[in-house]
C-alpha cells in the first residue's frame, strides 16, 4: 500500500536541468518530510535533500548545494528534486524515501531515519 514512486530521470548533457517526481499513495506525504539519496555503482548511497513538511524548509548536502532545489506539493502528494547545472558527478540512481515524521530528521542527510523508499530512477549525465 504504501508507496513512493520516482519519475523524470534520463539523460542530459553536463550543463543541463532535469526535474525528478516523487509521488506518494497510501499515506498522506503532507505529514512526512521527504529525503532525497542517489547512488552511483561501487558508492554508498548519499543523502543529498530533505525538505520538512512543517514548514518547507530544506537541507542540502553540499555537493548539490546551490544546484538543487526540492520543493513539495501536497495537495498533489508530489516532492520535486529540481537538478540544474548537473554534471557527470551527478550521475546515479535517485531515491527519494521519508521518515515516519513530519520534520527532517536530525540526520537528515543518512538512509538510517528514513522509512519509506521509492524505486530510484537513473539520472546519466553526459556528453
Amino acid at each position: 500500500q504504501v508507496q513512493l514512486v520516482e519519475s523524470g530521470g534520463g539523460w542530459v548533457q553536463p550543463g543541463g536541468s532535469l526535474r525528478l517526481s516523487c509521488a506518494a499513495s497510501g499515506f498522506t506525504l503532507g505529514y512526512h518530510a521527504v529525503g532525497w539519496f542517489r547512488q552511483s555503482p561501487g558508492k554508498e548511497r548519499e543523502g543529498i535533500a530533505c525538505i520538512s513538511s512543517v514548514d518547507g524548509s530544506a537541507e542540502y548536502a553540499d555537493s548539490v548545494k546551490g544546484r538543487f532545489t526540492t520543493s513539495r506539493d501536497d495537495t498533489n502528494y508530489t516532492v520535486y528534486l529540481r537538478m540544474t547545472n548537473l554534471k557527470p558527478e551527478d550521475t546515479a540512481i535517485y531515491y527519494c524515501a521519508a521518515p515516519k515524521y513530519p520534520a527532517c530528521p536530525v540526520r537528515a542527510l543518512k538512509t538510517i531515519d528514513y522509512d519509506f523508499w521509492g524505486q530510484g530512477t537513473q539520472v546519466t549525465v553526459s556528453s
